[in-house]
């Protein structure tokens, strides 16, 4: 029989997809149970040679193994595999990962590559002149993948987002570097698109509407009107919603399309003009857990299709979303508590004191133990205070491997020097804009 440490944590059935642990030691007169193991080892080996076999972009989406094997050649950069069995980890600083298209010096053909070092956002205070937002946050967003910036409310999700994306208020002082492929740039429009945490619809268009419409207000003039249809058609499909394509959009007094569909029709009105760097706050907020899975597993898609940089504020995501992401920025009180791949955040955790009970969602685990707001004692883990598990925690960062290979990996990528961003162009002119939005007005409004 296996025993409970070998199931995966948050499901009751193993997966590729999913952490492969290694098998217990069994005793030498213990020849069935042996056997047994052997049996098991052969079948996890068999699933391991079977994935590596292929191309990345042929297998499943981020495929996060953390086997560990000790034996063997390294795994490649970011392809979704990483070694378990200690904190050390092989970014290969020379490469980064394309979206499963080939490995490359300079990132994915012509992705951006985001990097943040030191920074800091501060808003006025009586106190000291300010109080701190962000505190000395280090990290990065590659194409091809998806960051998830996680934490408990009031963590700074939302204020790491905004500063990425160039979308703070004036109050608030800044400071650090932010860099696009290692150079200081500004986010020219259709370089980089920000999908709100409300959905901002007209209720009485029909899905294929809203969309055909933001195509002709966001795509320029010089491309034609059966290009710019051509492109939202192109777009719908993208998303999964040719199904819905032709019903109305609706609202709290008229019935229409789901919450998720609503999600994934505000995404892909952003997408129009190809954004190669796309933020999202809260994407799966007020969704149940297939409508949320249904939404980010498009998002991958489209990141991988066409190596697009993905960053993601998320709040509480399930098992099967949270597999979904690349890499994980877990923040508390505006401070880094762990910045690295999904699938060694549960070794981080464990090697602290606090691992992540059996059959429990890891992000469930996570934001529990670091979520001060009602200072519970954290179970099975320092005991004291929740204030005491996030000293723990973020001083264990600071001082570890992962933080210093992060942090070679940004400095790394800044050296690099990318491309410049690819300009878009311009949206629509005013004249075109205003005959669209009085075609819409003749339509839709009675």
């Amino acid at each position: 029989m296996d025993t409970a440490a070998n199931v995966p944590r948050w499901t009751p059935s193993p997966s590729p997809t999913r952490s492969l642990l290694k098998e217990p030691e069994t005793k030498a007169n213990d020849a069935p149970s042996k056997r047994k193991s052997s049996v098991d080892e052969l079948e996890l080996q068999s699933i391991i040679s079977e994935e590596d076999g292929k191309p990345a972009a042929a297998g499943p989406m981020f495929p996060f193994s953390t086997g560990n094997s000790t034996t063997g050649p390294d795994p490649p950069p970011y392809s979704g595999r990483y070694e378990a069995s200690s904190m050390a980890i092989d970014m290969n600083e020379g490469k980064s990962y394309d979206g499963g298209k080939g490995l490359t010096s300079k990132g994915s053909r012509n992705g951006l590559l985001l990097t943040w070092t030191d920074l800091w956002v501060t808003v006025p205070g009586a106190k000291n002149g300010g109080r701190p937002l962000l505190q000395g946050l280090t990290g990065y967003a590659e194409p091809g993948e998806i960051l998830a910036i996680m934490g408990p409310s009031g963590s700074g999700k939302t204020t790491l987002l905004d500063a990425l994306a160039g979308r703070l208020s004036s109050n608030t002082q800044q400071t650090g570097e932010i860099l696009i492929n290692g150079r200081k740039e500004t986010l020219a429009f259709g370089t980089s698109a920000y999908v709100t945490q409300d959905d901002i619809l007209m209720t009485t268009l029909t899905v294929r509407e809203a969309v055909h419409f933001s195509a002709q207000l966001q795509l320029p003039d010089s491309m034609p009107t059966s290009e710019k249809k051509e492109r939202a058609e192109i777009t719908i499909r993208e998303m999964g919603l040719q199904g819905s394509a032709d019903t109305r959009i609706g609202g709290w007094n008229v019935k229409g399309i789901s919450g998720g569909q609503k999600r994934r029709v505000s995404i892909c009105i952003e997408i129009l003009t190809r954004p190669k760097l796309l933020f999202l706050d809260e994407p799966t907020s007020g969704l149940d857990s297939a409508a949320s899975y249904h939404v980010m597993s498009h998002i991958v898609k489209l990141a991988r299709q066409d190596g697009r940089t993905v960053v993601a504020s998320i709040h509480q995501p399930s098992s099967e979303v949270f597999e979904l992401f690349h890499n994980l920025c877990l923040l508390s009180s505006g401070k880094t508590v762990y910045f690295g791949p999904v699938s060694m955040a549960e070794q981080f955790f464990s090697s602290n004191g606090f691992p992540c009970p059996a059959l429990r969602n890891p992000s469930d685990h996570y934001l529990r133990t670091i979520n001060a707001d009602f200072d519970m004692d954290v179970e099975k883990g320092h005991g004291g205070s929740t204030e005491e598990a996030i000293s723990v925690l973020v001083k264990s960062y600071k001082s570890s491997e992962i933080s210093q290979r992060v942090c070679l990996r940004a400095a790394f990528i800044r050296e690099q020097k990318g491309g410049i961003p690819e300009k878009k162009g311009s949206q629509a002119s005013f004249i075109t804009q205003c005959l669209v939005l009085t075609e819409i007005f003749h339509q839709h409004v009675p």
